[in-house]
């Protein structure tokens, strides 16, 4: 018997509990400090990332800040953000959506070999948008992507 494997939509879709504000973990309060940690539905990241204009940049880690303000909390669960970055952007490919998923980088400015296609695929969309992508060891980064985040 062959499993049915879910559509990117439709795992999107399956996070109807998100987003949610929660104290931070013990485990992370060493690293986090106390406070509240917020964890983004996968429409907030969908939303943020659509919003990302041609020309400009942000990281997973801006945008689960930028969420983690929206609900006062203090901090942005970065990993769910990144998650949820790279089923947007198998969502988008899959019904040939608009939102610009290679314009959301790693935290640290590096692209994503968990996209559609690649870092092929992310390289190239952002070359030609006008970013410099380069390669230190065997990652890629884009040049200077700093100055162009949101």
């Amino acid at each position: 018997m062959t499993a049915i494997r879910k559509s990117w939509q439709d795992r999107l879709a399956s996070y109807p509990h998100l987003p949610n504000v929660k104290p931070i973990p013990d485990a992370m309060r060493a690293r986090r400090g106390d406070g509240t940690i917020a964890t983004p539905s996968p429409q907030e990241v969908e939303a943020a990332m659509r919003g990302v204009p041609e020309g400009r940049l942000a990281t997973v880690f801006g945008i689960g800040e930028d969420i983690a303000a929206r609900h006062q909390a203090t901090i942005g669960c970065t990993v769910t953000t990144a998650i949820f970055a790279h089923m947007v952007a198998h969502a988008v490919e899959e019904t040939r959506g608009t939102t610009p998923w290679w314009r959301t980088l790693k935290i640290d400015g590096e692209l994503n070999p968990k996209y559609p296609g690649g870092i092929e695929a992310q390289m190239r969309r952002l070359e030609a948008e006008g970013h410099t992508v380069v390669q230190r060891g065997k990652r890629f980064f884009v040049e200077d992507y700093e100055q162009r985040l949101i």
